[in-house]
């Protein structure tokens, strides 16, 4: 990751992530530890002129949507703070789609490549879904 990478991905720590882990926060009704591998998600430097843009849609808006439908009740609320442990974004495994998320142990990961950018409906439905079968 060059100079010019680097200093988007402090941009967006220091400007835009701090409000999408507050949205998360309160979705959740909790304080979700958030991991975010920047060294997976910058590999590919030829999207870094969408970065920025890119990255609140394909990984932090499907897990504020997710974190919103299961907490839409107590019974919901009680499970993903006793069972949510951590967050982790990442880009390792070559996926998208459906095959983005899974939950083990406490720790759900959300591992998708850099492509499909506006899918997020999918995205939250594998996510939701993953979350209610394993709380």
């Amino acid at each position: 990751m060059g100079l010019a990478e680097r200093r988007i991905v402090k941009n967006f720590e220091t400007n835009v992530l701090p409000g999408l882990k507050q949205q998360i926060d309160a979705a959740a009704g909790f304080d979700v530890p958030i991991e975010v591998k920047w060294d997976t998600l910058t590999k590919d430097d030829a999207y870094s002129g969408s970065w920025t843009e890119s990255w609140p849609t394909l990984y932090f808006q499907p897990v504020i949507i997710a974190f919103k439908n299961i907490c839409i009740d107590d019974m919901g609320k009680e499970a993903l703070v006793s069972h949510l442990k951590k967050v982790i974004i990442q880009d390792v495994r070559d996926v998208y789609g459906a095959e983005w998320v899974t939950f083990e142990g406490g720790t759900l990961t959300l591992d998708h490549r850099f492509c499909n950018v506006d899918d997020v409906d999918t995205r939250v439905q594998s996510l939701q879904t993953t979350l209610e079968k394993a709380l």
